[in-house]
């Protein structure tokens, strides 16, 4: 899905709105981690004097208020307590899981009062999930490598305490062991092949399955009967805005 699309779905206007309902009415410095098209730079940008935009690649945001900056999240190139408020979100779910915790440090370094953090909530990373047919391996859906609930955010955040937190749009997308098993064995044939991010192995990017043979669309078949042991309805996203602790 392209961005343009993906920021004009409804549950991204829900998050959109929920976002801007969380972040502190003004300040001088605001960080948007991951910028990606600037859609959040340009909100920040509304209630900030200045707003820096970094993601792995410059941002093309033009825009008076905005400096477009290449960095990285496990090593940010700003002093401690340089920004008034820190937003991160589609950042965390995508970071090595061994890297997590530096990430989290950084971000907690740079922040001088507020810091906003949205994660996907409970993401059962195994349904969507892809067969690389370069190496084979298995990939959880759009790079998804780690998942978040109330409880892990406050531990990866231990020197900030919760100001306000907020839940978005609902999902009932979970499995379970036997079902991922054989849709593991079916070639993964409905995972999420259109995603930008690459194989976490090794490095290349996602193509779709081959047609498959009768014996795969039958364990693909049983394969969704398994599923539906599982079901069960949860919040599609976490927002947490946090408050360093004086």
């Amino acid at each position: 899905m392209s961005l343009e699309k993906y920021r004009a779905s409804s549950l991204e206007q829900a998050r959109t709105e929920d976002i801007l309902r969380l972040i502190p009415s003004s300040g001088n410095i605001a960080l948007d981690m991951g910028a990606r098209d600037g859609h959040f730079s340009k909100l920040l940008a509304e209630k900030f004097n200045s707003v820096v935009a970094l993601d792995l690649e410059v941002p093309s945001i033009k825009h008076s208020r905005i400096r477009c900056v290449k960095g990285d999240v496990l090593s940010l190139n700003f002093d401690d307590a340089y920004f008034d408020f820190v937003f991160c979100a589609e950042v965390l779910e995508h970071i090595p899981p061994l890297a997590l915790k530096k990430a989290c440090l950084e971000l907690a370094r740079v922040s001088k009062d507020y810091l906003l953090i949205g994660v996907p909530y409970k993401q059962d990373i195994r349904v969507g999930r892809t067969t690389c047919y370069s190496c084979g391996g298995k990939n959880p859906p759009w790079g998804h490598v780690n998942t978040f609930d109330e409880n892990r955010l406050k531990q990866l955040f231990p020197q900030y305490g919760i100001e306000k937190i907020s839940f978005v749009g609902k999902s009932n997308a979970t499995t379970n062991l036997l079902s991922t098993f054989l849709m593991d064995l079916a070639g993964n044939p409905y995972g999420t092949y259109d995603q930008d991010e690459p194989c976490i192995h090794c490095g290349k990017k996602l193509v779709p399955p081959p047609n498959r043979t009768l014996f795969k669309k039958v364990i693909t078949k049983s394969a969704f009967y398994a599923k539906k042991l599982s079901y069960c309805t949860h919040s599609n996203w976490i927002h947490v805005l946090f408050r360093k602790i004086k």
